[in-house]
């Protein structure tokens, strides 16, 4: 069987470690073929596709990013389902295994609706799908960010500052809840609980009160109590929706005005994409591509291969995007019982 392999969506630590898992075992257990799609479906439209041997992928588990590169173009703009089926017959594919977000696999169980075969391997540092209890790239940014939070907090106790750290979560706060737990923050504020600034103002006070430098650790999509929409400065993306970010500015000048606490933010950005990932990630990423290819060897198509506790499974690709994994409340209510 000849197998195409795209990574499609925001990039994030563990893809190189799923195309080695897939191609590794493919090739040694099932003698597949693989060829690569060069960024994403855009490659896939456009014929970019090259051939990817296993001794391409060698000691790719540690590598951060894509080889594959990645873009966050869809099928469906560029010729649709039959332009995808005729680059695939173009190079004798049989099958697509598809790495990406929520984004990617909708269009991968679109394709799946029009009769191509695919399977799908999760991949978000948001960890918002509900059908698997964690993605890769989620450990990798929870420790990033957990260290730069680290970092920041000794500049800000030397000044006796308010330090806001902005990260990622548009819709979800899984990195600001978990990065905000391990770090000790004195606020963690996330997208599915709003929190107005008196009471932001007063955890910081607080804090301030006990001889502490307040940290407030945000995700990039919070809305604060009474206000409309998430912050959003630079447009819009690739699908039309508002390229959040500037919550972090936009609460230090609040807590500052209503505190007299000197304060200074931070936005981590991609920082929480890049370099190598943690050895959960590569571990579990390895998985995810060798299940990947037993689901693809047995014809089980239409499905992404998922995580239950311990085990690897698989999971409808319709089940797998229909609803985001929130925050739910009773989790941050726990946290917030050490806020202040």
């Amino acid at each position: 069987m000849k197998i195409g392999i795209l990574t499609s969506g925001g990039d994030c630590p563990g893809l190189n470690a799923v195309i080695r898992g897939a191609v590794m075992k493919g090739d040694r257990i099932y003698g597949h073929t693989f060829v690569g799609i060069r960024d994403g479906w855009r490659g896939l439209v456009q014929d970019d596709v090259f051939d990817l041997p296993r001794h391409d992928v060698r000691g790719l588990s540690k590598q951060g990013g894509t080889i594959l590169g990645t873009s966050r173009t869809s099928p469906f703009a560029h010729g649709g389902t039959e332009r995808v089926k005729q680059v695939m017959a173009n190079h004798g594919m049989d099958a697509l295994i598809a790495i990406g977000g929520e984004g990617t696999l909708t269009v991968a169980r679109m394709l799946h609706d029009e009769g191509i075969n695919v399977v799908g391997v999760p991949k978000t540092i948001d960890n918002d799908l509900s059908a698997t209890d964690v993605t890769f790239g989620f450990d990798t940014a929870v420790a990033i960010a957990t260290e730069s939070i680290d970092r920041l907090r000794t500049t800000g106790e030397s000044h006796h500052r308010c330090m806001v750290v902005e990260v990622m979560g548009r819709h979800v706060g899984w990195i600001a809840l978990h990065a905000g737990l391990a770090s000790g923050a004195h606020a963690i504020l996330v997208p599915e609980v709003h929190v107005g600034m008196d009471q932001i103002a007063s955890w910081m006070t607080s804090t301030h009160d006990r001889g502490r430098a307040p940290v407030v650790v945000v995700s990039e999509g919070f809305v604060p109590e009474g206000e409309g929409e998430a912050v959003s400065l630079r447009g819009l993306d690739a699908f039309g929706r508002p390229r959040l970010g500037g919550i972090g500015d936009h609460l230090a000048l609040e807590i500052e005005s209503r505190t007299s606490l000197e304060t200074r933010s931070t936005t981590l950005g991609h920082l929480q994409r890049g370099g190598v990932p943690t050895a959960y990630d590569r571990v579990l990423a390895t998985r995810f591509g060798t299940a990947a290819i037993d689901t693809v060897s047995r014809g089980e198509w239409g499905v992404m291969v998922n995580l239950v506790g311990m085990e690897i499974g698989t999971v409808n690709l319709r089940d797998a995007t229909s609803e985001l994994k929130l925050v739910p409340r009773h989790a941050w209510d726990e946290a917030a019982i050490l806020f202040g």
